[in-house]
């Protein structure tokens, strides 16, 4: 029995902004789980945004005793990338082990595609409707915008790509007062959603508030043990498989936002399809899926996930699951 974790760097397609920083390349730990001759495979991406770094999220791995099992894992580890990687392996390895698809094990009914939104960097207006325009075949773009000029980004990107769906991520960079300012905008402009348009401390400033364009918590939704936080001030909650610490979180957090009455949105961050693959499963039909990180990839996992005009589709077996 052996618990392996190497770093693995994906090189970006392009720049890949947002408003707290740029990146040009995906750095993700890939975690190994042998036992008996099987092998089970998960990864994850270590968020400074919640503290988290290649060599903090590593040792926690480096903890685990090798024949940890997914009910002990919950209470080793948080909720985090740590605990997502071990165990989007251990679904993996048990899968192996069964012959079976997790999603049997899950007792889900067979997967389909799912249609994933396509995000926009961060940039000039200018190149931000260029952006647009090259993808406004896309039936649901992600604008990511949190900055002071974000009207102008938002017009271009409507003239860029006309039919497409947006939804509008200002990744905690609006106050309350520039969200009321821009609710009209976003309602004139089509938008379907907002996510996460204030700080996840100040996000209290959302009760009581009209909310004329559905927002959706992300930076402010981790866990089952964040759903009372959020009442009052959101109506859709992303699910982040490495906010939630795994597949077995996230399972056991949609169905229990779903039951308060919360729209799902199931999201990521940027990985390959390793780190996909698990969330495909907890994105079958649900509100909005952005599962797009490997389509920003210039490069990506052997048998990568598949693509096309459906959306996202399922694994295969030589990827996971």
């Amino acid at each position: 029995m052996s618990i392996e974790v190497t770093r693995d760097t994906f090189r970006l397609a392009q720049v890949f902004t947002i408003s707290r920083g740029s990146r040009t390349e995906a750095k993700v730990l890939t975690v190994k789980i042998t036992r008996d001759g099987v092998t089970g495979w998960g990864e994850c991406v270590p968020y400074a945004r919640y503290d988290e770094t290649l060599e903090s999220v590593t040792e926690e791995i480096a903890g685990l005793p090798a024949d940890v099992s997914r009910a002990a894992l919950q209470e080793l580890l948080p909720a985090g990338a740590a605990r997502n990687a071990v165990d989007c392996a251990l679904w993996d390895l048990e899968a192996k082990a069964q012959g079976k698809r997790v999603w049997e094990l899950l007792g889900q009914p067979k997967p389909g595609p799912e249609i994933t939104a396509y995000t926009l960097s961060l940039d000039t207006a200018e190149n931000m409707q260029a952006q647009a325009a090259k993808n406004a075949a896309r039936p649901l773009l992600k604008v990511k915008l949190g900055t002071p000029d974000d009207m102008p980004r938002l017009e271009a990107v409507r003239r860029g790509a006309p039919d497409s769906t947006i939804i509008v991520d200002a990744n905690e960079g609006w106050t309350a007062e520039v969200y009321a300012d821009l609710a009209p905008h976003l309602v004139r402009l089509g938008v379907a959603m907002v996510e996460q348009p204030l700080p996840a401390g100040d996000d209290e400033a959302l009760i009581g508030m009209k909310r004329p364009v559905p927002v959706c918590a992300d930076e402010s939704a981790h866990d089952r043990a964040s759903l009372p936080g959020l009442k009052g001030k959101y109506d859709i909650v992303n699910i982040k498989l490495d906010k939630t610490g795994g597949l077995t979180e996230a399972v056991a957090m949609r169905a229990a936002a779903e039951a308060e009455g919360y729209g799902i949105f199931v999201g990521c961050m940027v990985g390959s399809s390793l780190a996909m693959a698990p969330a495909v499963l907890v994105a079958q039909g649900a509100a909005f899926t952005d599962l797009d990180g490997p389509l920003l990839l210039a490069e990506d996992r052997p048998t990568p996930l598949l693509f096309d005009a459906q959306g996202v589709h399922p694994s295969e077996p030589a990827l996971w699951g």
